[in-house]
């Protein structure tokens, strides 16, 4: 795909974002300039095999993970249940912001294989693509061998006589060998998995309901009790109000953790779903409605049922970080269903592995048909699975094997400081490619656009300064007296480094190139009208009452 000699060019100032040698019709894809043979080789690799039902449950339950169901934990210890339910409501607040404006840029124009690299690439500039692609590829890689150390936290809980390595091999097996299957296949598995996870949401917030109200087996009207005892908030290295405010800010960065790249998914699902200029908007609406019930509604739950001072909650407890919910159901005396709630758990962390795997491959891939990463991740099955980006991806999975040598617990709490960087920068990236994805419409009058929130662009700009500000603080607390370790601080700050060393060093080799695109020459055509003429028009009358029922299911 494109020759030699187009790989490593690059646009500068004085060359607009066509390549007009190759005709109207040719795209600078990455480094590589396609033309429309070419952009069609491309758009056809990856196969549309997701459907609206699949990528809606994806988005949902896809990243409802240990994250939620095991972090929660911790975070509740950390703030208490006043300050976990307002962090969750800020973060839910921002993640709204940021899955309207990243919508609205995908929903244009949902190219197969697109991820917000690509639009970084096409809408501000090649280097900010190129780092943004290296970016999700790593971090979400990393994602996987956390979703594995959370299910041996969980195994954990059980006192398994078999060794943890065991577990982890076979959590490895499972999520890489559904990742080798066609797109079809992982999100009908997907949407069985998040549907599992789902049920079991719903399930534990009618129980927080009964329990409230004293239907436990201790008859136990638990109300706002734990809200009294041990009280609303906790302090946090100090006391006071001094430790009351760290213990918030504290919380806040934690609390941002089971939100990571959960936004992004739905960008990625987009370039493989059937009909998505009108099925992404869509799932994106639907979206701000499960994240008050799930995220929001979670966490009250938990401030309900479990006391933030429970032992168990923590490393000192049995089951490192256990989850929330286990522990609170264990305290109220219903006998066998926290067991139940910790197999869902280890298969939430199955099919979040198995979410977050898919993520990075499909970032590999993007960045190789860009000429951004080497031409071997190209390569795909018949059925259209790049087989060589989910083997290199999948490559990351061993670093779950650091559960072997040290403590779960720890090796749990390097991940999320890891993974909290690499989502706040790729925040602030989303805001800054629709601010400019917009800037480029506003400047060209183009408004043929499916989708567009009422949020924005005030919402991106709100979103870019908190998250600009929660990536410098997120490891803020190993600066204090005694509490500096230098895997804490590495953890939580080596992902800045490492990004901003991949973007100069691009912008350095590519020099000539201008630091943003200009707004009229960004390209915002080029491959539109092959989408919408593979849209199928929606049926709007059906001739039977069942039709409305399978709707559901398409």
């Amino acid at each position: 795909m494109g020759k030699p000699e187009d790989f490593g060019v690059t646009t500068g100032a004085d060359k607009p974002y066509f390549d007009h040698e190759k005709g109207p019709r040719a795209e600078r894809y990455g480094s590589a300039v396609l033309d429309a043979g070419e952009l069609d080789e491309l758009q056809q690799s990856t196969k549309r095999g997701l459907k609206s039902r699949h990528a809606q449950m994806i988005a949902l339950g896809g990243t409802i993970g240990t994250g939620l169901f095991v972090g929660s934990g911790a975070t509740l210890a950390r703030g208490g249940p006043a300050f976990i339910l307002v962090c969750y409501i800020i973060l839910t607040i921002l993640i709204l912001f940021i899955i309207t404006a990243i919508t609205e840029v995908a929903a244009h124009l949902p190219v197969a294989g697109g991820t917000m690299s690509y639009f970084g690439f096409r809408y501000v500039s090649s280097s900010l693509g190129f780092a943004m692609g290296w970016l999700y590829w790593y971090s979400l890689g990393i994602l996987v061998p956390y979703e594995i150390t959370a299910a041996g936290l969980v195994i954990d809980y059980w006192g398994s006589p078999v060794n943890v390595g065991v577990w982890i091999t076979i959590f490895i097996i499972v999520i890489v060998g559904l990742n080798f299957f066609p797109v079809s296949v992982y999100g009908e598995t997907e949407f069985w998995f998040a549907s599992l996870k789902v049920i079991m949401m719903i399930g534990l917030l009618i129980l927080s309901f009964i329990l409230f109200w004293g239907g436990g087996p201790n008859h136990q009207r638990l109300g706002f009790h734990f809200w009294k005892d041990p009280g609303p908030v906790n302090t946090y290295l100090m006391v006071g109000d001094a430790g009351r405010t760290i213990a918030f800010f504290s919380t806040l960065v934690l609390s941002a953790f089971p939100f990571t790249f959960a936004a992004e998914l739905i960008v990625v699902t987009g370039g493989e779903m059937k009909n998505p200029r009108r099925n992404l908007p869509i799932a994106a609406k639907r979206y701000i409605y499960r994240l008050v019930i799930f995220y929001v509604g979670c966490v009250l739950a938990i401030g309900v049922i479990c006391s933030s001072q429970d032992e168990a909650l923590t490393s000192k407890g049995a089951g490192a970080k256990s989850a929330a919910f286990v522990v609170g159901i264990k305290n109220a005396g219903i006998k066998g269903l926290d067991s139940v709630i910790n197999a869902v758990i280890i298969i939430s962390a199955w099919s979040s592995g198995n979410s977050f795997l898919y993520i990075s491959s499909r970032s590999l891939y993007s960045m190789a048909v860009a000429g951004n990463a080497p031409a071997v991740f190209r390569k795909c099955t018949k059925n259209g699975v790049p087989y060589m980006a989910v083997f290199a991806s999948a490559l990351f999975t061993p670093l779950a094997y650091m559960n072997c040598a040290s403590s779960g617990s720890t090796v749990f709490a390097w991940f999320v400081n890891l993974t909290n960087t690499s989502g706040f920068i790729s925040w602030i990236c989303c805001c800054i490619v629709y601010l400019r994805f917009r800037k480029a419409c506003k400047a060209q009058g183009f408004t043929d656009l499916p989708y567009h929130s009422w949020m924005q662009p005030y919402g991106a700009w709100i979103a870019l300064v908190m998250f600009v500000i929660l990536v410098l603080i997120n490891g803020f607390d190993v600066f204090f007296p005694g509490q500096f370790s230098a895997s804490s601080f590495l953890t939580a700050y080596i992902g800045i480094p490492i990004f901003l060393g991949i973007y100069f060093t691009h912008r350095i080799l590519h020099r000539h190139d201008t630091w943003a695109r200009d707004p009229l020459e960004v390209d915002l055509t080029t491959g539109l009208q092959d989408i919408k003429d593979q849209e199928v028009p929606k049926k709007k009358h059906y001739d039977h009452w069942w039709e409305y029922g399978k709707v559901l299911w398409e």
